[in-house]
């Protein structure tokens, strides 16, 4: 062999190297943005229940304010409070 053919032989081991590494390389960042494709899904998931539940207390809030008898409704069943006049039987549930 001469020295022509070593040094090809040299630049072609290195061309491989680097497409080899190059390959590696782009093969770790697609599992990662494969990784942070399926959080953001999640985290859009999330947001979404997050803004449903945050319109539905909203709209609670609005009847709060508004609608007396529900608001009565409401600290009646959430607090168990009673008018003056009332009886409250608690039966236990065996």
């Amino acid at each position: 062999m001469n020295l022509r053919h070593c040094i090809l032989y040299l630049y072609l081991a290195l061309i491989v190297g680097i497409g080899v590494a190059g390959g590696l390389f782009f093969l770790d960042a697609r599992a990662e943005y494969t990784r942070l494709t399926a959080i953001q899904a999640e985290n859009k998931r999330r947001v979404a229940e997050a803004e449903t539940r945050l319109k539905y207390q909203e709209q609670v809030l609005e009847r709060m304010r508004t609608d007396p008898a529900y608001l009565e409704k409401v600290i009646r069943s959430k607090l168990g409070y009673t008018a003056p006049n009332e009886f409250k039987f608690r039966f236990s549930e065996n």
